[in-house]
């Protein structure tokens, strides 16, 4: 039986990460297919920036999200102004901050499976008429869908764990945005050992699992 203090955070958590890892995944297979059939001037400069979140501290990551949607950032300054609406300290600036680390994740494996897609099958459908949204559809995405759905699973992982990111958009408020490995953080520095022990096996059994059911999928068939 999961501990009163435990739930919070684990149902807030399953949320953010879920709906994070589904902010990230459209555009990310969109951009990895784009990079894949078309070679653009700075197509490598492209690449690096949407790979930049796996390299950049979190805390970094968070700062550049903050001059873009908090409440005087370039974005975040209309939404408030005209709409009032903010992101900082909600739930939804945890989902913001956790699909942004989460995206690299889908983006290269994404970009590694549409390579990994034979393109003489995709020229055959070319020569018989395909569009390109049917080739992508009927051809590309289910010879490369191992390969994304690894990419969603690790970045779900990913998502599960954010830190940094979710702690400088969001803050740590029980109860509002207060994940589990904010929580994790909050009752270590509390003296809560046994509460952050709870916490930590927790987290590892999820991430374990998801790890494996990506080694799972990924691995080749016989």
């Amino acid at each position: 039986m999961l501990d009163a203090d435990v739930l919070p955070p684990l149902l807030l958590t399953l949320k953010v990460s879920a709906l994070a890892t589904a902010l990230a995944t459209a555009p990310a297979v969109a951009m990895a297919r784009l990079a894949r059939v078309r070679d653009f001037p700075g197509r490598d400069l492209v690449d690096a920036v949407l790979t930049l979140p796996m390299v950049l501290p979190p805390t970094v990551l968070g700062y550049y999200i903050i001059v873009l949607l908090g409440r005087r950032g370039v974005f975040g300054a209309y939404l408030w102004d005209t709409f009032g609406v903010s992101i900082m300290f909600t739930w939804e600036g945890a989902v913001i901050a956790a699909a942004v680390v989460a995206f690299p994740l889908v983006y290269r494996s994404a970009r590694a499976a549409f390579e990994g897609v034979d393109e003489n099958l995709e020229n055959a459908a070319r020569t018989l008429g395909a569009s390109e949204l049917a080739i992508f559809f009927r051809v590309s995405m289910p010879l490369a869908l191992r390969g994304l759905l690894a990419g969603v699973m690790l970045a779900l992982a990913r998502a599960l764990g954010e830190f940094g990111a979710t702690l400088m958009v969001a803050g740590n408020l029980p109860g509002k945005t207060q994940t589990l490995s904010l929580a994790v953080y909050s009752a270590t520095q509390a003296g809560n050992d046994s509460l952050a022990n709870e916490l930590v096996l927790l987290i590892s059994v999820v991430c374990v699992t998801l790890l494996v059911v990506v080694a799972k999928i990924i691995k080749p068939k016989l």
